[in-house]
């Protein structure tokens, strides 16, 4: 039992958005379970993790099968005494024609990106009702909101996601368990020096987002003093989605 130390699982941990949030969680003093299907680069991250939080731990899992689910979400609590945060941000997208693409690869984004969301968020409420609640924070996307073509099915599982947070957080209120979801924009997980003039201009912010700006927001949501936060998506773009846009 770690009894001075909170628990996180996070989903979609190797890479980008969600590594970043294993470093940032561990830095403040968490300890990580990281969940991926990539298993090499899972690896590779939680070397780098564990010179942070030597007791992190990874987890392969595909998020399509409920089993490995269920499995992962048990591992986590046995192995770590407990789950006092979960962060869904496993995902993946297929920008394909609506008249293109198939039932089965419609599945797989919808399996992927919502299906798990509930099925991770209702396991691990299983634990975290039995330690007096805890935190489910989801990553949504600005495209729920708006869209670009041959999006349907990224757009149906992110704003899926968002009502499922305010859902949730109304089903599991009486287990003091808060819900919230995180809608980010352009995120650049790459080299952020490549990036053009234009493309940090574009926004109000005046720069594009890096993971950090969303790892920090998950801290705060994941701090019981914010607990009076439920049930909200918090959009995180630089002003994208404020932004009166013409074509003159």
């Amino acid at each position: 039992m770690n009894s001075n130390k909170r628990i996180v699982l996070i989903t979609g941990a190797a890479q980008g958005i969600g590594k970043q949030l294993a470093v940032d969680f561990a830095k403040a003093g968490w300890i990580p379970s990281l969940i991926d299907f990539d298993q090499q680069e899972l690896e590779k991250t939680l070397a780098e993790i564990r010179l942070i939080e030597a007791k992190s731990i990874s987890i392969f899992c595909d998020v399509k099968n409920p089993e490995e689910i269920i499995k992962a979400v048990s591992e986590t609590n046995d192995k770590l005494g407990g789950i006092q945060c979960v962060v869904n941000n496993a995902g993946i997208s297929k920008w394909k024609s609506p008249y293109e693409i198939s039932v089965d690869e419609w599945d797989e984004i919808i399996q992927t990106n919502l299906r798990s969301v509930f099925l991770f968020s209702r396991e691990a409420a299983r634990y975290m009702t039995k330690t007096g609640g805890g935190v489910i924070i989801n990553m949504a996307s600005t495209r729920a909101f708006m869209s670009e073509p041959h999006s349907e099915a990224y757009a149906a599982t992110k704003g899926g996601i968002v009502a499922l947070t305010h859902a949730l957080a109304a089903s599991f209120s009486e287990d003091h368990i808060t819900v919230n979801s995180i809608s980010p924009g352009w995120i650049h997980t790459g080299d952020y020096s490549e990036l053009r003039k234009i493309d940090h201009e574009q926004h109000l912010s005046k720069r594009v987002g890096k993971p950090s700006d969303i790892s920090r927001a998950c801290l705060f949501l994941a701090d019981p003093k914010n607990n009076f936060i439920t049930g909200e998506n918090l959009t995180i773009d630089g002003g994208m989605t404020r932004k009166m846009i013409y074509e003159h």
